[in-house]
C-alpha cells in the first residue's frame, strides 16, 4: 500500500493551526492528538498547516508532500503489541527557504487561531545565565533591522502578526509544546522581548490580542533512522518515506487560555487545567532529568539503546535512586497523580524494548537540557544541604563525554551541541575540571563555590578519566545498596 493513494473525509479539514517545527515529535503528539479529533465532523476546521524553517528540513518536507503529507504512525506497546496509525492531520506544508511569504500570508489568515511550537529548549534564544532574551544573537539582529525578510521565529511571527494587524485585526494563541518550565511564559517572554525591540505599536496590540498557554507535552519518540524505515514499513506493510514511531505513553495538559477558540482536544485525552505546573514539575524533574542523568553514564559505559541501558542493574539503581532521594523531596504531586506509581511507569517506559530509543538522543543538546532539567533541583539541594553523589557524578560524566569522546570501550561517538559557545569550548579542552562548572548550563549559579558540590564532583572527574566510567558507577550504587 502506498500512503499517496490514501484519503478519507478528514482531508477536507481546514487549517486552524499553524504548527512550526514539524519533527517527530510533533507528528507523534500533537498531530497524533489532533488526527484523533478530525474525524469528529464537528471539529474539521482545526486541520494542522505545518511550517519548517531549516535547510534541513529539506528531506522531510520532500518525503511528506510525496505522499499527501500522510505518515504512519507506530505506537509501541510495553508488552510487545504495536499499533499502526496513517496520520492525516497535515493539510498544508511550508518550507520557507522555498516560501517565506507562504508563512507570512499563513500567520496573517484570520482562520489560524493557534500557532504552535516545538522549536527546542534552546530555541528560544535566553542566556542560560540570566533567562534575557538575546537581542545581540546576528540573526535576531538581522530581523530586527529587517523585518519583512525574516530567517528566525520570532522575525517571522512579528512580521505575520504585523500583517495579521492590519489585514483583519483577529487575535490568536501561541502554543508551545516544547520542554520548558512555564513554557508558555517563557515563549510569551521571547517574543514579546523581540517584538517590543522591533515594534512598540505591535507589541501593544500583541499584549490584548495574543495569548501563550502554558502546556506540558509527554511521548518519547526516537529519532528515525534509515534501518527504521525499512523496519517500520516491513511491520506496516506501507511504504511510507517519513514513517514515526514512539511510545504507548501519551500525555498533554495545557493551560486553557486560548483567545480565538482551540480544537475539543479533551475529547481524545488532553487535560485542560488553570494551573499546569505541578505536572509540569512532575515531569521536567522525573522524566526529562531521569533521561539526562542516564545518558551520559550510559553512553560512556557502551550503551547505545536506552533499553539495553536499561537491563543494567547498576544504571536502573542509579535511576531510581536520584529519583527517589534526590528528586521527590522537590516534587509535589499533582492532584489524584501516585507518585510512586509515576515512577514505576516511568522505569517501565525507558526500558520499552520494541521503542529501542537511542542514548545519543538523550545526550543531545546538553547545555540547553541542564538548566532546564537539572540545575532547579540541583540549586535546592546544595541549599538544603543533600547528597549531591549522583548529581556531581553526572556533571562529571557530561564533561568526560564532551572533552575525550571516546567510551570505556575505546569506541568514539558524535556530539550533537548546536548551542555551544566558544567560550564553552575553551572551558571543555581545559585539563582543569573546575573550569568545566563555568560552562554556559551551569551558570544560573555558582557552583564552583559550592565545596559541597566540587569536591565530589572532582573526585568522580578524576576517577572517571582514571578508573572509568564502569567502576566508578559500581561504587556509587555499591555504597547506596550496601552491596545488594
Amino acid at each position: 500500500m502506498n500512503l499517496s493513494d490514501y484519503s478519507y473525509e478528514g482531508k477536507i479539514a481546514q487549517t486552524g493551526i499553524l504548527h512550526i517545527g514539524v519533527g517527530n515529535f510533533h507528528r507523534a503528539h500533537q498531530a497524533f492528538y489532533t488526527d484523533q479529533l478530525l474525524k469528529d465532523e464537528d471539529q474539521n476546521a482545526w486541520g494542522i498547516c505545518g511550517a519548517c524553517l531549516l535547510p534541513g528540513d529539506e528531506k522531510t518536507v520532500n518525503n511528506l508532500r510525496s505522499q499527501n503529507l500522510d505518515y504512519t504512525l507506530t505506537v509501541c506497546g510495553r508488552n510487545g503489541d504495536d499499533t499502526v496509525y496513517t496520520i492525516t492531520a497535515l493539510k498544508d506544508l511550508i518550507w520557507t527557504v522555498e516560501d517565506p511569504q507562504a508563512l507570512l500570508s499563513k500567520i496573517a489568515d484570520p482562520s489560524v487561531k493557534i500557532i504552535s511550537l516545538t522549536i527546542t529548549e534552546g530555541g528560544y534564544n535566553l542566556d542560560k545565565a540570566t533567562n534575557k532574551f538575546i537581542l545581540e544573537n546576528e540573526n535576531i539582529k538581522h530581523d530586527l533591522e529587517n523585518p519583512s525578510s525574516p530567517v528566525t521565529v520570532f522575525g517571522f511571527i512579528a512580521e505575520g502578526l504585523r500583517l495579521r494587524k492590519l489585514k483583519n485585526n483577529s487575535s490568536i494563541t501561541i502554543l508551545s509544546c516544547d520542554n520548558l518550565q512555564h513554557n508558555g511564559d517563557t515563549a510569551k517572554h521571547a517574543f514579546m522581548t523581540f517584538i517590543t525591540a522591533q515594534d512598540s505599536d505591535l507589541a501593544e496590540w500583541a499584549q490584548t490580542h495574543v495569548t501563550f498557554p502554558n502546556s506540558m507535552v509527554d511521548r518519547i519518540t526516537p529519532a528515525t533512522t534509515v534501518e527504521d524505515v525499512i523496519r517500520l514499513n516491513e511491520k506496516s506493510g506501507i511504504t511510507d518515506k517519513a514513517p514515526v514511531y514512539c511510545e504507548d505513553f501519551i500525555q498533554w495538559v495545557i493551560e486553557d487560555n486560548f483567545i480565538a477558540g482551540r480544537p475539543a482536544w479533551e475529547r481524545v485525552g488532553v487535560t485542560f487545567t488553570t494551573d499546569v505546573a505541578a505536572y509540569e514539575k512532575m515531569k521536567l524533574s522525573l522524566l526529562n532529568a531521569s533521561h539526562t542523568l542516564l545518558s551520559y553514564p550510559s553512553l560512556l559505559a557502551g550503551y547505545r539503546k536506552v533499553d539495553e541501558a536499561m537491563r543494567d542493574e547498576d544504571i536502573i539503581k542509579f535511576v531510581r535512586s536520584f529519583m527517589d532521594i534526590d528528586i521527590t523531596p522537590h516534587v509535589p504531586a499533582p492532584a489524584g497523580v501516585d507518585l510512586n506509581e509515576y515512577k514505576k511507569t516511568l522505569i517501565e517506559r525507558f526500558a520499552n524494548r520494541s521503542v529501542s530509543d537511542q542514548v545519543s538522543r538523550l545526550c543531545s543538546d546538553g547545555i540547553s537540557k541542564f538548566p532546564v532539567y537539572i540545575m532547579p533541583n540541583l540549586i535546592k539541594m546544595i541549599d538544603n544541604g543533600q547528597d549531591l553523589t549522583r548529581v556531581a557524578f553526572l556533571i562529571a560524566s557530561y564533561r568526560h563525554y564532551l572533552k575525550y569522546l571516546v567510551d570505556d570501550h575505546g569506541l568514539s561517538y558524535e556530539i550533537h551541541e548546536p548551542w555551544i559557545t566558544a567560550e564553552d569550548k575553551k572551558l571543555i579542552s581545559s585539563d582543569k575540571s573546575i573550569d568545566f562548572l563555568g560552562l554556559s548550563a551551569f551558570r544560573s549559579t555558582s557552583l564552583k563555590e559550592a565545596d559541597s558540590f566540587t569536591a565530589p564532583y572532582i573526585l568522580f572527574a578524576d576517577r572517571i578519566k582514571n578508573e572509568g566510567l564502569r567502576p566508578v558507577l559500581q561504587s556509587i550504587t555499591a555504597q547506596l545498596y550496601n552491596l545488594i
